[in-house]
């Protein structure tokens, strides 16, 4: 439509522009010869006796006339007096020409004949003898054999535009059908794709910007595919993680209804068991919501000036007894220097026993070592380093980058629910710091957490 209305708008600028090029040529030859002709008059007609109009009309026709033109002789009423013409109307001209003329001006008016009904164009000059205008010379001819060639070239004109319309549209339409049928095609796969099947993939094969889409439609279902993968094996590692205690739990209250009352060592001992299977469960509830509050940003952290060398001893000695039962030495190498933290001293506290934790899980009984190191800070440092390494199985490649993604575990059979370390970056981001790993397979795994000390942080 835009090419369409473009091309009417141009075609209709040059047919005015041919159309006034021809009149304006029609009017320059036979104005030039009407003033031509009445300054000859105006010099010339004392001496050759044409003073009175009426007497010589038949000898200014002779001497006055033109080969492609009608000449008439209009006195200053307006009154036809003489014409070359064989179909020129008798009686009054009152056209504009003539009244241009009789104001001594060159005039110009273009309508039909009155005998013929064809179209003409009238060329009027005044005949001005002494200061008076005697009479006008009207030049008529016939506009029948221009409009023809105007009709021709209008045509020609017009077939070149519904050449280059079909052209444009025939384009248009290949390059719009070679965008819509990959769009379609998009279309009915996220339809497919919204009914939950998502192993359909897209032809990516084009190089623009529908094969950038197709690729990231490709992307979403690889990911939202992933996500789901995730998520099953979440529910079931959850599942397990929950069944197991709750199987504790009713095991043991069966075993206490159902058994001897006497029996105080057997009671006491289910009823340990009851209360630690019991507080597992309500761990990895906390662990769940904690989580929830996090990803939700809704979680308000209480900021005080941390000492990270406390705060590492503290966590190190917490997690010791765990650690000397699987026999793996863990230690804390730090700075002599206190080195203070802007931060919630309990959130941090929960990433540090995270990852002492995780380190202790993942190394393997009898001889392992696991060492906390808090780096000196230099002068010009705004940040605090503590890494967490281990010597234990370490993360594969492929797994590396997912680790910390929430509900991913690398073994789906292993202990907890996948949030711990996506629950411990939440929290350092939130402290407006960083965590990165590091990891060989079969060596173990650094974990590397900076913060901003204090007075960095407003």
């Amino acid at each position: 439509m835009v090419v369409l209305l473009t091309l009417i708008l141009l075609e209709g600028v040059f047919f005015v522009a041919v159309r006034q090029f021809y009149y304006n040529g029609i009017v320059s030859v036979l104005s030039n010869h009407a003033t031509v002709s009445s300054t000859f008059y105006a010099k010339y007609a004392g001496d050759l006796f044409y003073t009175n109009l009426n007497q010589h009309v038949t000898r200014i026709l002779q001497n006055f006339a033109y080969e492609t033109a009608e000449l008439e002789i209009v006195d200053p009423s307006g009154k036809l007096l003489a014409s070359t013409g064989e179909f020129a109307a008798s009686g009054k001209r009152e056209t504009k020409d003539v009244a241009e003329a009789l104001k001594g001006q060159t005039g110009v008016w273009t309508g039909s004949n009155e005998v013929t009904g064809e179209r003409i164009m009238a060329v009027s000059s005044p005949l001005i003898v002494q200061g008076q205008t005697i009479g006008v010379l009207r030049y008529v001819t016939s506009l029948e054999e221009v409009n023809r060639v105007l009709r021709s070239i209008y045509a020609v004109s017009a077939g070149v535009g519904l050449v280059v319309l079909l052209l444009v549209l025939l384009v248009s339409l290949t390059f719009a059908s070679s965008m819509v049928k990959p769009i379609k095609r998009m279309t009915a796969a996220s339809r497919v794709m919204a009914k939950g099947r998502f192993d359909i993939r897209l032809d990516t094969t084009d190089g623009n910007e529908i094969g950038e889409l197709a690729g990231t439609l490709n992307y979403m279902a690889s990911e939202i595919t992933r996500s789901e993968a995730l998520k099953n094996d979440f529910i079931s590692s959850l599942s397990h993680e929950i069944r197991t205690p709750l199987s504790s739990i009713k095991g043991w209250s069966e075993t206490i209804l159902t058994g001897p009352m006497d029996d105080q060592q057997e009671t006491r001992l289910g009823l340990q068991i009851i209360s630690k299977e019991t507080d597992r469960l309500i761990g990895l509830v906390e662990e769940l919501l904690d989580f929830s509050r996090l990803y939700q940003k809704s979680t308000v952290l209480e900021l005080t000036s941390v000492n990270l060398n406390e705060l590492l001893s503290e966590v190190v000695l917490q997690m010791r007894s765990k650690a000397e039962k699987k026999r793996i030495a863990i230690a804390l190498s730090g700075n002599s220097e206190p080195v203070t933290v802007k931060g919630d001293r309990n959130r941090l506290k929960q990433v540090f026993l995270n990852l002492v934790e995780n380190a202790i899980k993942f190394t393997p009984p009898e001889g392992g070592q696991i060492m906390a190191s808090l780096f000196p800070v230099a002068p010009e440092a705004e940040m605090a380093r503590v890494d967490v390494k281990d010597h234990g199985i370490g993360i594969a490649p492929e797994h590396l980058g997912s680790i910390e993604g929430k509900f991913y575990q690398a073994d789906p059979k292993a202990e907890g629910t996948g949030l711990g370390l996506a629950i411990c970056r939440e929290i350092i981001d939130l402290h407006r710091g960083s965590m990165q790993f590091e990891s060989t397979l079969g060596e173990g795994t650094t974990v590397s957490v900076q913060l901003p000390l204090d007075g960095t942080v407003s």
